[in-house]
């Protein structure tokens, strides 16, 4: 797989029935080794491990409705009561982070109201802080680490 601009680990990958699967700690179990699979596995390994993100704390895959359409986040970071705090977007490194990467992330802000938004592609990543009195947001320099959102 690609390299990316995050920290290297050693991620377990294996290959079952001729497919290529990579372990999900916070799903605890192989799941299909994507290029988009393999930034979310990257950046959660970042935020765990580099920037003191609990574990706990993270889910992969969390699921939304609207109406009868169903939408899927690809990680939420959860607070001390369980309410969403930052929802992770991520993209394959060859996708570029356009404006309809943003959009994406902020239809899914409208239902959990969070105070972060991350986009990343392995390659660039994107962390605003939401600031819902004054109906703006913004850029950060970098991703926070825990202790400090």
């Amino acid at each position: 797989m690609q390299p990316l601009n995050l920290p290297p680990y050693a991620a377990k990958v294996t290959c079952r029935d001729g497919k290529r699967m990579i372990f999900d700690k916070l799903r605890r179990k192989y799941v299909s080794l994507t290029p988009e699979e393999w930034v979310r596995q990257h950046f959660v390994n970042y935020l765990t491990v580099h920037k003191g993100y609990p574990s706990t704390m993270l889910a992969n895959e969390v699921e939304l409705s609207i109406g009868q359409k169903r939408l899927r986040c690809d990680s939420v970071l959860y607070g001390l009561h369980a309410e969403p705090r930052m929802i992770i977007e991520y993209k394959a490194p060859t996708v570029s982070l356009t404006q309809k990467v943003f959009d994406q992330v902020s239809v899914y802000n409208l239902l959990l109201h969070v105070d972060y938004l991350v986009v990343s592609n392995g390659l660039l990543h994107y962390c605003c802080k939401m600031d819902y009195d004054n109906q703006k947001y913004l850029f950060l320099e970098g991703i926070p680490s825990y202790e400090n959102i």
